[in-house]
């Protein structure tokens, strides 16, 4: 400030003074949060990293991500990453993340739901059978696997357009096909650890809450029919349940032999939810008898379990807890259809 003759002008010193609080305000938090261990009842959030976005949620709203992206992913190719592209990604890392050690599993998503998810003993064959369920919606979708993608995979999908491929791992040669299309992100994904606590910004505050953790699994089902899934049908409710979990409520999901059919997504009614999976299962041939339904929340009444019968649908997992369980329970057992409680409810807002 020599050209100031030793003096700061009152904006200056603002300047200065907004620096050295936010430095070590942040330390400070940093400290509490080691302390506290993210307790749910304490809120004290400081993330100095951050990324400006070319825009928001739509062009005219500004955007920027607080974080350090490097810690979970390395882009190997691609734009930058705007606000939809994250909230798509964090979705499908979510989703994965329930398929860590399963056979290759392959999940094309699309504002933040899974249009199509699949296992197979090839990752090439998984990413076909994810791309089956829904071909349209997968147009702009992001691109998710749980396995090394190789040669074969990146050949099937460098035909499609979409924003974003993830993967533990690339081939050399799936690496270079992918890289064809100049601005499709390329990211390997780390191990790391997603944070205990969820925040998200309402009104003139935030609202907090622990993860959803659970997993549901067979061996936790309670069989709640005179009938009982074969290991088949007790397998795609497993697969079938880990999707409904991930998937905007209300929601319905129809699967069958480790593949999605169709879903029906954030809808007002569980009926509408139904009858939307079952219409685009259908519109894109597949047939649903003996296939399997997940319910992200119990049926208040039988009306859900009568429209799956009539559309060949053999097996159900729901959470239970209604007071009217038994009505559906009833319809069940006079149309030999198994179901099965989870005990837990997942509904995603």
């Amino acid at each position: 400030m020599e050209d100031q003759e030793g003096c700061s002008t009152l904006p200056q010193r603002a300047f200065f003074a907004t620096h050295a609080f936010h430095v070590s305000s942040h330390y400070d938090t940093m400290i509490h949060a080691y302390f506290s261990q993210a307790e749910l009842e304490k809120m004290k959030i400081s993330i100095a990293a951050h990324t400006p976005l070319r825009y928001g949620e739509n062009p005219h709203q500004k955007g920027v991500f607080f974080g350090e992206l490097e810690r979970v992913f390395d882009q190997l190719h691609g734009k930058e990453m705007s606000y939809n592209n994250l909230l798509d990604i964090d979705a499908a890392v979510q989703l994965m993340s329930e398929f860590k050690s399963d056979a290759p599993t392959f999940a094309i998503l699309k504002h933040n739901n899974a249009c199509g998810i699949a296992t197979r003993p090839t990752v090439e064959e998984a990413y076909e059978a994810a791309l089956a369920a829904d071909p349209v919606s997968a147009f702009g979708g992001i691109l998710i696997a749980n396995c090394e993608i190789n040669e074969a995979a990146a050949e099937r999908i460098n035909g499609l357009f979409c924003e974003v491929v993830i993967a533990p791992l690339f081939s050399n040669n799936a690496l270079e096909i992918l890289k064809s299309k100049k601005n499709r992100i390329l990211l390997t994904i780390k191990s790391f650890d997603l944070p205990k606590i969820q925040y998200r910004s309402i009104l003139n505050g935030y609202l907090a809450q622990e993860r959803d953790n659970i997993t549901d699994k067979s061996e936790g089902f309670q069989l709640a029919t005179n009938t009982a899934p074969n290991k088949a049908a007790e397998d795609d409710l497993v697969f079938a349940a880990k999707i409904a979990k991930h998937t905007k409520s209300n929601t319905i999901v129809l699967a069958k032999n480790f593949q999605l059919l169709a879903s029906g997504t954030g809808q007002t009614s569980r009926v509408d939810a139904l009858k939307q999976a079952i219409h685009k299962a259908k519109s894109f041939g597949f047939d649903l008898t003996n296939s399997v339904m997940a319910s992200d929340a119990f049926f208040p009444f039988p009306d859900c379990v009568e429209i799956a019968h009539e559309a060949g649908i053999k097996a159900v997992v729901q959470p239970g807890g209604s007071v009217k369980d038994q009505l559906s329970i009833d319809y069940c057992n006079d149309k030999d259809m198994a179901m099965v409680f989870t005990g837990t409810r997942h509904f995603k807002h």
